[in-house]
């Protein structure tokens, strides 16, 4: 049996992978932030709460970070554990880059000097490329990132690889592109999105406040990329990968898309600040846009090429977008329900 320990467990990312790391027989560890009730609901709703051993684990402190990795013998380390909301990067900016930057070399230099011969996993961001220098976006591709959490996410790519490169560690990068799904935390977009409408279609009247409706992300299941990361430390060599669908939406499409889930028929009218959807069945307005979300430095396009974790990986998303924002969408409603 492997023994796996996954920071930020707690999240998406970490609950979809525990679930399917004990799928695969896995001893499943996990990390979580010192606060006086640890938040696994995303570990009870996939049934799973009971199955892992969780830990106190800080990424700012560096002595509870040796403690752990000297407590428990593990054979892949998945470091997805970060202030990853990039609004509020702005907000708390060295906090994200003790967390985002300086958290990965205190894990990769405990890795070296107790668990060397353990697989490491570092979650990258497709917000690495920011200002984009081409499109789509693949593994060499300039990094122009454009808030501090895309910043400090740079740090822990390039000291990953400096650290395979300088200390023969298994170091893996994934570059992830945009990646959701119902466990996502109400305060990224798709997820407001889907909530939004989900609460206007069980009779509320507060419409959607958004930002940027011109944005394009490229989307894909969060389950299905937990399954590329594994299938990294599953490889010889260690390396870095995009994955990605290779499909860019619009915020709008996908608001449309959620919205046609719950029944909705949506006339847009008006443009940049003054945009926005009402519902033709009820008269009821649904969206507008609120200058307050706008980002202070703008990252327009991200659509990544996942060629590579295709190829050497065997990987590829199985959901599309506008099964994605369904799914999303009627999670919502039911729970509401």
């Amino acid at each position: 049996m492997k023994t796996a320990f996954i920071t930020g467990i707690t999240g998406q990312d970490g609950a979809y992978l525990a679930k399917l790391l004990l799928e695969k027989g896995y001893e499943v560890h996990g990390g979580v932030r010192r606060i006086s009730q640890p938040e696994t609901v995303r570990l009870e709703l996939l049934g799973i709460a009971d199955q892992v051993t969780l830990h106190e684990f800080d990424l700012t402190e560096q002595n509870n970070i040796f403690r752990t990795i000297q407590a428990v013998e593990m054979d892949e380390f998945y470091n997805l554990a970060a202030q990853s909301f990039v609004g509020a990067s702005w907000d708390l900016p060295v906090y994200t880059a003790d967390a985002d930057a300086m958290g990965v070399v205190r894990i990769l230099d405990t890795l070296r000097t107790l668990r060397p011969e353990a697989r490491f996993y570092q979650a990258s961001t497709s917000e690495m490329f920011g200002l984009v220098q081409e499109v789509p976006q693949k593994e060499t591709t300039r990094l122009y990132p454009r808030s501090p959490y895309g910043v400090a996410k740079v740090y822990g790519h390039y000291i990953t690889m400096n650290y395979r490169e300088s200390f023969g560690l298994h170091a893996s990068s994934g570059i992830l592109f945009n990646h959701e799904s119902p466990l996502r935390g109400k305060e990224f977009v798709t997820r407001k999105i889907t909530l939004g409408l989900a609460q206007l279609a069980r009779g509320g009247d507060a419409p959607v406040e958004l930002g940027n409706m011109d944005a394009r992300r490229d989307w894909g299941f969060a389950g299905d990329y937990v399954e590329g990361m594994w299938r990294m430390l599953q490889q010889d060599d260690a390396d870095d990968y995009v994955l990605a669908t290779g499909v860019t939406t619009t915020i709008r499409d996908f608001f449309t898309f959620a919205a046609e889930e719950l029944g909705m028929d949506l006339e847009w009218t008006g443009e940049a600040e003054g945009e926005t959807a009402t519902d033709r069945k009820t008269g009821k307005l649904v969206m507008k846009v609120n200058p307050k979300f706008y980002r202070p430095a703008e990252v327009d396009l991200l659509i990544g090429d996942a060629s590579k974790a295709r190829t050497q990986l065997g990987w590829e998303p199985k959901v599309d977008i506008r099964s994605l924002a369904s799914m999303m969408a009627k999670s919502d409603f039911d729970a509401l329900g």
